[in-house]
């Protein structure tokens, strides 16, 4: 079975005063729609706006860029706003029909990045907007007939309220036209987590790098998208050896700074994907193959989510490898080797070898 799992940058979709919102397309990355996933970016110059809407799939942003940026969320059934900051490192879950509005309150760019699951899209591997206003909103396509008479009005009042927005999407706010709600700390403490700064899973490996994995344990909130995150950051030359996710579940990878190579292997040992990897680049590593990578000389980090709530991983190489546990004599027999004291050696590494692998000298 032949697999395009060449990684790609997204696409400018739509592209303002206010900002622009990239995606990428299933012609560009065939494998987001065979295994129901997409990725979108939005970014927002300073104090631009993104209108209000919600979309047809849960989805996780990661903030790639900016510290004073602004979400408020009407998480379905709930009957209320919250106001949220975001600052570069945060990750933030909207569960599906979440109806939310962006705001760049700072004097720097503000990136966002967005993974997610699509197996209730319209469209499998993409999201789709519904807008509430704008030139693309909802109100304007119902007749005037429905508007005037479910919201007391007048038809020249329908207008206005329809029509007066003629922004799409994005726009720009002009500093101090309008005074935006005031993030809500509390509030934000609960539904945003940065895993720029999170302890990382078994404290990091001394010049290898770090992996931490964010699941509804330590974070409650990204449970309510059936999601979890990952992210990965490897120091200049570090290795993460071959690994693969044990549960029947889709990883996609952002690459979120830095450079480097990914590898991987699927169906009969054969190599799928060998390649180089920059910032901006995205891929999706299909359920049970194995995976490694090496980053640069200015490391990589990439960002990641998973489409199960509890990930589990099984190492081939390093200390909590699966050749560790299994007996001498079927690895001898396993790797058809002879000497007697491959295994010994085999062994002795394995027990040594941390992962991520710092660079040999």
């Amino acid at each position: 079975m032949e697999m395009d799992l060449t990684p790609k940058k997204a696409q400018v979709m739509f592209e303002g005063d206010g900002g622009a919102y990239s995606f990428w397309s299933t012609s560009q990355v065939p494998l987001l729609s065979n295994n129901n996933v997409a990725a979108g970016c939005l970014k927002l110059q300073p104090h631009g706006f993104a209108l209000p809407h919600y979309a047809d799939s849960p989805k996780i942003g990661y903030v790639l860029q900016g510290t004073h940026g602004i979400v408020g969320m009407v998480l379905p059934n709930a009957g209320k706003e919250v106001v949220l900051k975001l600052k570069k490192g945060d990750v933030i879950p909207l569960p599906i029909g979440t109806v939310s509005w962006w705001f760049n309150n700072g004097e720097s760019e503000l990136i966002i990045v967005f993974l997610g699951e699509t197996s209730h899209a319209h469209v499998a591997g993409q999201f789709t907007y519904f807008f509430l206003s704008g030139t693309q909103g909802i109100m304007g396509g119902f007749s005037s007939e429905v508007i005037t008479k479910s919201y007391n009005l007048t038809n020249k009042e329908a207008d206005q309220l329809t029509k007066s927005q003629q922004g799409a999407l994005i726009i720009k706010l002009k500093k101090g036209q309008h005074k935006m709600p005031e993030p809500e700390m509390d509030k934000t403490k609960k539904m945003v987590y940065n895993i720029d700064d999170a302890k990382p899973d078994h404290g990091g490996v001394k010049n290898g790098g770090l992996v931490k994995t964010l699941t509804d344990s330590e974070f409650p909130f990204v449970g309510e998208v059936g999601l979890s995150v990952m992210r990965v950051k490897l120091k200049p030359n570090a290795i993460r050896a071959p690994l693969y996710l044990m549960n029947p579940a889709v990883q996609v990878i952002y690459v979120a700074g830095g450079s480097g190579k990914i590898e991987i292997v699927g169906f009969n040992g054969k190599s799928v994907l060998d390649t180089q990897v920059e910032a901006g680049h995205l891929l999706v590593v299909p359920k049970f193959f194995a995976a490694a990578q090496i980053a640069g000389e200015d490391g990589m980090e990439l960002y990641s989510i998973l489409t199960t709530k509890s990930p589990m991983f099984e190492e081939l190489a390093g200390k909590s490898s699966v050749w560790e546990v299994l007996s001498p004599q079927v690895q001898l027999v396993a790797l058809n080797v002879d000497y007697p004291d491959f295994e010994k050696l085999c062994s002795s590494n394995l027990k040594h070898t941390a992962n991520p692998i710092p660079p040999t000298n």
